[in-house]
């Protein structure tokens, strides 16, 4: 009996906190808290292990409480699962940076977080309002805090043994760059756009020097046009292999080093994603030499203003 593909169950080393992260994990980006409830269950009765958050989902009681209620069923323990959240915009401000972890980790039900995350490099104007706007709808950023001060905030929450680790999501190549020259405790997770359209080999790169994991947030684009899964390389190598061409595209992504997020609402598709297997050599350089679509879905390394979470929500 052949032995079983692994590559779903494959974890990367962190190069400080919580071990390792699942390769594969699951986003919540999903609008509506009673769907990312239902959402979380089933991915974690698939097998999915990470679950990545966001303050400015909107939804992290959702996830937390699908948690909590694996966690009383005695199926799965704290321990196994990694839980990753991420500070918003308004929220830069080093004395805002403890209050936002705090609210986030009740919310999710859970005393700490594996990794917590700078949501985009961009500050906007402290508040309660999520995506602050001038008169002329532009967006209010805030020119009272540095990006190394927030950086520091979040060091220090590793220093009191509030997270495991800490990263940055939604950054550009050169703002990692000046990150990692100020920080004492460098990013053990860099979140990036990443697929067959966008691989960011530079980027990818300069991580690997630094022993920073690289995960791919929209290793699918979020089916966005041009969709990856309809682009005829990704397609013959899933008729070749007998995969569907999301597998195969995540199977890529996961190949090369990164870590990758799926999110779906659909239980089959949500199976699907997880599903993945070891692709050939051959597949691996098709997809890296023969794909030449190049294309960037998301503008939030240029606003801030992450373009897959839409504005009314």
């Amino acid at each position: 009996m052949a032995n079983p593909d692994m590559l779903r169950f494959t974890k990367i080393p962190l190069t400080h906190g919580s071990g390792a992260i699942p390769a594969v994990g699951f986003g919540t980006l999903i609008r509506d808290p009673l769907v990312t409830k239902e959402a979380t269950k089933t991915a974690l009765e698939v097998g999915y292990r990470h679950f990545d958050c966001a303050e400015r989902y909107r939804n992290e009681e959702a996830v937390g409480e699908a948690l909590q209620a694996a966690f009383r069923a005695g199926t799965i323990r704290r321990e196994d699962i990694f839980v990753s959240t991420k500070l918003w915009n308004t929220n830069h401000r080093p004395e805002r940076v403890k209050p936002a972890f705090d609210a986030s980790c009740r919310r999710l039900k859970i005393d700490t977080v594996d990794c917590y995350l700078i949501h985009t490099p961009f500050a906007f104007k402290p508040g309660d309002e999520l995506d602050p706007r001038d008169e002329h709808g532009q967006v209010i950023y805030d020119s009272g805090v540095t990006l190394i001060e927030t950086w520091q905030a979040l060091e220090r929450l590793v220093d009191d043994g509030h997270c495991e680790s800490i990263g940055v999501t939604d950054v550009t190549l050169d703002k990692l760059k000046e990150i990692v020259a100020a920080a004492r405790i460098k990013p053990a997770l860099v979140q990036a756009e990443l697929h067959p359209y966008l691989p960011q080999w530079d980027l990818l790169d300069f991580c690997r020097e630094h022993g920073i994991v690289v995960q791919a947030g929209a290793p699918l684009a979020h089916d966005m046009s041009p969709r990856i899964v309809d682009d005829p390389v990704i397609t013959r190598i899933a008729q070749r292999v007998h995969k569907t061409p999301a597998q195969v595209a995540l199977a890529w992504a996961v190949q090369r080093g990164t870590a990758v997020l799926t999110t779906s609402t659909k239980p089959d598709r949500i199976r699907e994603n997880f599903e993945i297997s070891t692709l050939p050599e051959d597949a691996v350089r098709e997809i890296r030499d023969d794909i030449t679509t190049s294309i960037r879905f998301n503008a939030v390394v240029a606003t801030g203003v992450p373009g897959f979470i839409p504005r009314a929500s």
